[in-house]
Parts: C-alpha cells; structure tokens; sequence
C-alpha cells in the first residue's frame, strides 16, 4: 500500500511538474508589447512552479506563489520584431514591439469597418499591413467583483487585412494605420468597448462608493446569479411568446403580403415620413405594419446583383424583394444596406416589402439618408454611377398588421450597472503596457450630463491607479454632432461635450478630441471614422510624442 501512495504522490508532483503554463488571453502569438517601457507578463502556473521566459536572447525566472500567480517584468526594449518568446514549454511567435493603444467607451467605438466601408471603399478594399495588429475583448459583465482574465476572442492580435478587420472598430482600424505610418513602428490595437454603457459601469466599486453608494447597491442586488439567470430566460420567453402571438394575428404572414403577385391594389398610399400610418389614437402602434412599393426595372438592370438601401429605419424591419427576404435588423441604428442576389429583379415590375415591427415607440424612416437600388460594381460606395441608381420613391403602399400589447420585459442588463465592466474587461487587462488610452462615451449618460465630470475624472484616476501610471495618456474624444437645436436633448449634449472638455483642460496627461463637425444630426453614430481617428492620433501627437 505505502509503494503504491508513493507511486502516486510521485506521479502527481511529476504531472505538476510539467504542468503549462496559463497565460491571460491577451498573451498569444502575434501580439505586440509596448516599446521604450517595462513590459509586465504574469499568469498561472502549479503553486511554487518554476516559471522561465526566455526572451531577447535572455531568460528570466520566478515561482509561482501558493496560489500559482505569478509575475514577471522583462526589460525596457526598441521598437522591433518579430520575436519568439518561451515561457517555460509555450512559445509565443510573430511577437512585435511597438505601441499598443487601448480603446474603451460604448458603440461609437464599436462601429466597424463594415458599417464605414462606403465612406472608405477604396483604401478598406486595399488594407495589407502587417504591423498593426487587431485586437478584441469579449464582452462580458460581472456583478461579484473583479476576474483575473477576459473571455477568449476571436480576434486575437490578427494583422489588418479587409477580412480581418471587416467586424473591428473603425476608430481603432485607422487608428492604428495612422500611428504605424507617422511612427513606423508596430502597433497594437485593443478595443474593449460594449454599445449602449454608462460611464459608471467602467469604474470600479472602490472609487464610486462614497459619492454613489446606491448604484454600487444596485449592483449587489444582481449578484444572485440564479436570480439573474431566472429573469433572462422569463426575457426571453416573453420575447419568443410575444412574437409567436404577433405572426399568428398578423394577416400578412397568412395572406403572403411580400408574394410579388399579392393584389395590393387596396392599399392606402402614404408618405413615408408622414408617419400618421404608423399611429393609432394619437400614439405609436405597437406590433407590425406593412409597407409595399414597386419599382421598374429596365432590361439593362434586369437580373443583376444590387444593393437595396433604406436608409435608417425605426425599430425593427424584415424587408423582401420579390417575396424573397433580402434583410432584417433588429433594432434603429444600423444603416440598412441589404444585397440583392443575382436573378432575383426582373425586367418590369418588381416589389419591395417592409415590415416594421415595433415593441416601443412610432414606427418611421429617417430623413436625409439614402433610398436607393444601386448596380455596377460601385453599388457598395458612396458614390455609384448615375445610370446604375434607381431612386426610391417616398410613396408606399401601406396595410395594417396586428398590435400588440407592450412585451413584458424585466430586462438584465447587467453591462450597464455599476463597475460590472470593470471587473470583467478592464481589470484583467492590467498592466499590460500601454502607450495611451482613448475614452470614447457619454451619449449614455447625456441624459443627466452634471455629474460626468466627476466621474470622467475618477475613471482616469482609477485607471492609471490601476496601471500604477500616474501619468498614462487619455485622449477623451468629445461628443460629436448630433439632434437639432430644437430637439429636447440637444442641450444636454451641449452640456456633457463641455464637461469633456472641462476634465481634459484640468488634466495635463489628458487632451480632448473635438469632432463635432464629424457628427451627423440624425444619426448618433456618424460614419466619418477616418476623421476621427486622425484628430485622436494628434492629441497623441502631443501627449506621447511631445509634438
């Protein structure tokens, strides 16, 4: 009995003994470390394992404490690359040394190359650039306190190419040329951002406790996760209910409205942004609402590939071309831009259909966007040739669909609380070197702008705390352009674009990119990403490289 428990203890430490390694996600091949700094590499590993990184043509060497973290800071270094580095059996390839920029807010900095591609078509088509490198943090939210790693991604350190950064953050994309062209070192992209968040839910619980106790409570209320749990999934039975109800009482799904030969001969023309189609009783019907337009296609068009564009459209939409589904979105925001197959438009008449379905609000169009067919191989630019665009007319031919009650909805949302995105994708990010960070947010919170002030300046405080770099770069990049004067919120955009500004001037490490005229008044994510990269690059100019 004593030689086999020997045997086994002796299997056991010979097991932790080779045990790997466990490096955070940030920590793969490709990477790119910041230059002219001390770069930080940790991990886990067996409790009192040795840990060895060979780097450089060096090697350096820790223990693992009791509970297997370990640490280790690797010399300052040039601009340069690529490098292998080993910790202990895990070699890590293609690595470069550059600079590495981190970039946080909500969905400005989320839209990507996609959503931009029109403005940009020529130079996205010819992205080849091997020294910036992408890189994505999994969104993720956490109510209980702070992880030690993010979630794997699938965006991991990957060159820009289209393909590669077709789904990444416009901002960083060009970011990251700009910096690579005007430097000519590598650079590292993070992008850690997530749509719709407050500033709040970006800091952590440390520093809002004392000057706001109750969103901190708030957050405590959802650390029951079997709570938090049951409440999603009663979401998502409502939602799943809710639409069963809607498709069954809505008399376009059983009389086929999208068919191109249904007779809608009785339906009532109206215009599309006199939305009185989409009120019943003075307010905004709840449920779904047809719309129909036929459009005449000549023999030179007939049968080939086009681009449909509606615009913006609010909330929802399922759009058909010809009874086929060509689209749908699901919320206001993202520009409809929907293909076309080949063979699908024929000579003649042909027959675009839309349904709204709306859960909230007044179903409508948004002015001042593009409705359009687009042939030719410039159909995805801004700009196709004359002869290959048919407008389209305001005109529709509408039909009612079925209302709805309102969908029950205990929503959690638990990215918009207090320190929840924090704890889960900003505190494991630290301290891997950074050469500066961009803060791009605020729409969120515009609707109560006096206190962002103070809480801009506790995020930059908590952050370089959190980095121990008293003096790490922000460049806080200011609201731009959007709603018209006469708009209810506009002034409280004009509100928090200065508390931005306020912060900034009271901050030496911090400048402000100003892209107001970048903005768009009906459109809260304007497309001139470029522009606004470049004007965050200067402010780096000035606080990194002291230009």
């Amino acid at each position: 009995m004593k030689r086999i428990l020997f045997f086994f203890i002796s299997m056991t430490l010979g097991l932790c003994a080779q045990a790997k390694v466990q490096l955070p996600q940030l920590f793969q091949s490709g990477m790119v470390l910041q230059r002219g700094k001390t770069i930080p590499v940790w991990g886990k590993a067996a409790p009192q394992e040795k840990v060895m990184i060979r780097w450089n043509q060096h090697q350096y060497a820790t223990v693992a404490d009791a509970q297997g973290h370990w640490h280790i800071d690797l010399p300052k270094m040039k601009a340069g690359g690529p490098y292998t580095m080993m910790i202990n059996d895990v070699a890590l390839t293609d690595v470069l040394v550059g600079d590495v920029w981190l970039l946080s807010g909500q969905s400005n900095i989320d839209v990507t190359i996609e959503r931009v591609y029109p403005q940009y078509t020529d130079e996205i088509d010819h992205f080849d650039n091997n020294k910036v490198r992408l890189f994505r943090v999994q969104n993720q939210a956490n109510p209980h306190g702070t992880q030690d790693d993010i979630l794997p991604t699938s965006i991991n350190w990957k060159p820009v190419t289209k393909q590669n950064a077709w789904l990444f953050s416009a901002v960083g994309t060009f970011l990251g040329l700009r910096m690579q062209q005007q430097t000519g070192v590598p650079q590292g992209i993070i992008v850690n951002s997530w749509g719709g968040t407050p500033i709040e839910a970006w800091i952590s619980a440390d520093s809002l406790r004392n000057d706001y106790p109750l969103q901190v409570e708030k957050t405590l209320l959802y650390q029951d996760d079997e709570m938090v749990k049951s409440q999603q999934q009663a979401n998502q039975r409502a939602d799943q209910r809710w639409r069963q109800l809607l498709d069954q009482s809505d008399p376009g799904v059983a009389q086929q409205f999208t068919a191109l030969d249904y007779d809608d001969s009785s339906w009532q023309l109206v215009s599309q942004y006199d939305n009185q189609w989409a009120k019943t009783g003075g307010r905004g019907i709840v449920g779904s609402i047809w719309l129909r337009q036929h459009v005449h296609i000549d023999k030179a068009h007939a049968g080939q590939p086009a681009r449909l564009l509606l615009g913006t459209l609010f909330d929802a939409d399922f759009t058909y071309v010809n009874g086929q589904e060509v689209g749908r979105t699901y919320y206001q925001y993202p520009p409809r831009r929907y293909d076309i197959p080949e063979g699908l438009l024929r000579e003649g008449d042909n027959v675009i259909t839309v349904r709204f379905i709306n859960k909230y609000g007044t179903a409508h169009f948004i002015e001042n966007k593009p409705y359009m067919l687009c042939f030719g191989p410039d159909r995805f630019s801004q700009n196709p040739l004359p002869q290959d665009v048919i407008p389209l007319s305001q005109q529709w031919l509408h039909h009612a669909g079925a209302q709805m009650p309102p969908c029950p909805n205990g929503d959690v949302s638990l990215q918009n609380m207090a320190t929840t995105l924090y704890n889960a994708v900003l505190y494991p990010l630290a301290p891997y070197a950074l050469s500066g960070i961009v803060w791009y947010q605020g729409e969120s919170n515009s609707g109560n702008p006096g206190p962002y002030a103070d809480l801009l300046r506790k995020l930059l405080g908590n952050w370089r705390a959190l980095w121990h770099e008293p003096t790490l770069p922000f460049c806080i990049v200011q609201l731009a352009k959007y709603m018209y004067p006469t708009d209810a919120g506009y002034k409280n955009w004009l509100r928090l674009r200065d508390q931005q500004r306020l912060v900034a001037e009271g901050d030496r490490y911090a400048e402000a990119a100003d892209i107001f005229d970048l903005g768009e008044e009906n459109d809260i994510h304007p497309l001139r990403k470029k522009e606004v990269a470049e004007r965050i690059g200067i402010c780096f100019d000035k606080l990194v490289y002291g230009k």
